[in-house]
């Protein structure tokens, strides 16, 4: 399936508007053809944006990498951490632009979504910096280091065509349907739809139809064109020859269809099922040729035992004829009537280099002419033996084949499986931050860095809430919410993990203070005179401090509704709350590699459950700096 110009402009608009003042995060390449990207705001949830020759779309998938994506090293060299600043169509052409800016740097992905596609890096002048494939074609040459140029523009805009553009329909001889799809670029199935609502004859000739008709074709065209670029859809999946995904109901419909909930949703769950076929092709492809070459030699065996098999049985008629001569009173093979016999069996006797042989078939056995028919006969019967158990000997041959092959295509079935995909699950809104359950239950959630440390504060501090700091430059603030008279465990663990989280930690820094106050004590905007940096606060009034003695903190899987999440805090509430844990110290192995070692942990404990988690989560759940594995173990909720 490849996507309709207008389908693409509804996309274009859709995406622009979700990924408002999103920056990239990170990039995964999943084919050649395909190429996920995380974006990330710091107020919203992340967002992933599957990029393919084959279209642009939002997804609720990740799929694991198939195969080599020759730009992935690239796009990750240039766009990591820059915004999406806009997303673009040349008019209604299969054609987007999306642009990146930020750090005095901007580039421009173009992406086409038709023939083969083409997925291209541009810098701000559109010189082609990187690209999937060159082009060499009468009209245009696309190579790196040349300025990007798209296709000669064919036919009408569909969005912008009025009624009169369609009034060349009247004097084009081409068959009403053909003129609609060349002029207006729109695909098949549209086409197809278009006549079928408008109860127009789609083969009839243009100079054919009437005034009525043709306006009846504007009209439905109009529609069917607005209808999808503003979102006015009835999207459903139709499951035949080929699946497919159309925004819109165009004409009657069959049992074949699936009702789905958007258009976006319909086009995740058709391409990635392709996306997932071709990487299952990609994964059996040696696989699958080693299969056929299989193939090949068992049906070459089965045949080479039926030959053989009727070479044996005509060679025993031979000799049995030779018994029928003797009943003939026939003495000597070289007699005539011998010879009548043996034709009428499909043998004869021929001389090479003055040898005597029987043919039969394309068999040439040796005799003596002077043997008496019984010798004869005997030489016959030995040679049908010996043809007799070359077939017990091609036989285990084939059987050896089929074990081979067998193994083959269990392996080929385990190389498709392989292909691994995890939907992205609907984070909560506290997951953006620091958090986790203190082991009364009570929500707990910190700053990352400076601008979700202030988003932390100033959305999020309510007056029954407790805001926890370090005593130490470089600390996050945590929230306790929710919590008027919070139990002092309960205070005790947030002010852990505020000193673990902050500049101690990758320092070393042992015997650090947190403290915490109420909300109204937080001033959020300097004093007269005075400046605050991004992320900070003034605080007034009297800090209750709690000593912290250790830095120790646990990551742990925990079980949220009919999901596990990944998240990290004091041990003792992780450990109560997860199915497995690890407990670290400062110093150590860096971040990712520590995080990769606590995945491999997990897979030992909870397979199943850590294949749904990227290394990426591992990464963030972790504190800066090095960290060491202390202890690893089964939580409470296993």
């Amino acid at each position: 399936m490849t996507l309709a110009g207008i389908e693409l402009r509804y996309l274009v608009n859709q995406i622009s508007d979700a990924t408002q003042d999103y920056y990239v995060s990170n990039i995964y390449g999943v084919t050649k053809d395909s190429i996920l990207f995380k974006l990330h705001h710091t107020e919203k949830p992340d967002l992933f944006m599957m990029l393919s020759t084959s279209g642009v779309w939002l997804t609720t998938v990740k799929i694991d990498q198939m195969e080599p994506n020759r730009l992935l090293k690239r796009l990750r060299s240039d766009l990591l951490r820059l915004k999406i600043k806009k997303i673009e169509q040349i008019a209604s052409e299969r054609i987007a632009y999306f642009t990146f800016a930020g750090f005095d740097k901007e580039y421009v992905i173009v992406a086409e979504f038709f023939g083969e596609g083409n997925i291209l890096l541009c810098n701000n002048e559109m010189k082609i910096l990187a690209l999937q494939h060159s082009i060499d074609v009468r009209h245009r040459k696309l190579g790196v280091g040349l300025v990007y140029t798209p296709p000669p523009l064919n036919g009408l805009d569909v969005i912008k065509v009025t009624e009169n553009d369609f009034e060349e329909l009247k004097t084009s001889d081409l068959a009403a349907a053909k003129w609609l799809g060349r002029t207006l670029g729109l695909p098949k199935k549209y086409v197809e739809g278009i006549f079928e609502m408008s109860n127009v004859d789609s083969k009839c000739i243009g100079t054919n139809l009437t005034a009525e008709q043709i306006k009846k074709l504007y009209d439905t065209t109009k529609n069917i064109v607005t209808n999808v670029v503003t979102g006015k859809h009835e999207p459903v999946i139709i499951r035949d020859e080929k699946t497919e995904i159309i925004p819109v109901r165009l004409g009657n419909l069959d049992n074949k269809c699936t009702v789905v909930n958007s258009f976006i949703e319909g086009l995740d769950t058709v391409f990635t099922e392709n996306i997932v076929e071709v990487g299952k092709s990609i994964q059996a492809g040696g696989s699958d040729k080693k299969i056929k070459e299989l193939e090949t030699q068992l049906s070459e065996q089965e045949k080479a035992i039926d030959t053989v098999k009727e070479k044996s049985s005509h060679i025993t008629n031979t000799a049995n004829s030779l018994f029928e001569m003797i009943s003939k009173g026939i003495t000597s093979i070289e007699d005539i009537r011998a010879q009548e016999i043996l034709s009428a069996h499909n043998a004869k006797l021929i001389k090479e280099k003055g040898i005597t042989l029987i043919l039969i078939d394309d068999e040439k056995i040796k005799i003596n002419t002077q043997s008496s028919l019984q010798s004869i006969a005997s030489i016959l019967f030995n040679e049908a033996k010996r043809k007799s158990a070359a077939i017990k000997s091609i036989e285990q041959i084939k059987i050896n084949t089929q074990k081979k092959l067998s193994k083959i295509q269990n392996k080929a079935e385990t190389e498709k499986d392989s292909v691994s995909f995890t939907e992205i699950r609907k984070k909560n809104w506290y997951e953006r931050y620091r958090w986790f359950f203190t082991s009364d239950g009570i929500l707990a959630i910190g700053g990352r860095d400076a601008p979700s440390n202030s988003a932390v504060v100033r959305k999020h501090l309510e007056k029954n809430d407790k805001i926890f700091h370090g005593d130490i430059f470089g600390s996050p603030f945590f929230i306790l919410k929710n919590a008027d008279n919070p139990p002092t465990a309960s205070l005790n663990e947030v002010a852990h993990a505020t000193v673990c989280f902050s500049r101690a930690w990758r320092e070393g820094m042992y015997g650090v203070s947190a403290f915490w106050v109420n909300p109204e004590q937080v001033k959020k905007s300097a004093p007269s005179g005075q400046f605050l940096p991004k992320g900070s606060f003034t605080i007034e009034g009297q800090r209750n401090f709690v000593k912290i003695s250790t830095l120790k903190l646990a990551v742990g899987i925990i079980p949220q509704g009919d999901d596990y999440v990944l998240t990290s805090g004091p041990p003792d509430t992780i450990k109560k709350n997860s199915i497995c844990y690890v407990i670290i110290e400062p110093h150590g192995l860096e971040m990712v590699d520590a995080a990769k070692k606590i995945r491999l942990e997990f897979l030992k404990l909870e397979e199943e459950i850590t294949k749904k988690i990227n290394i990426d989560d591992f990464v963030r759940v972790l504190p800066a700096g090095a960290s060491q594995i202390t202890e690893i173990g089964l939580g409470d909720a296993a």
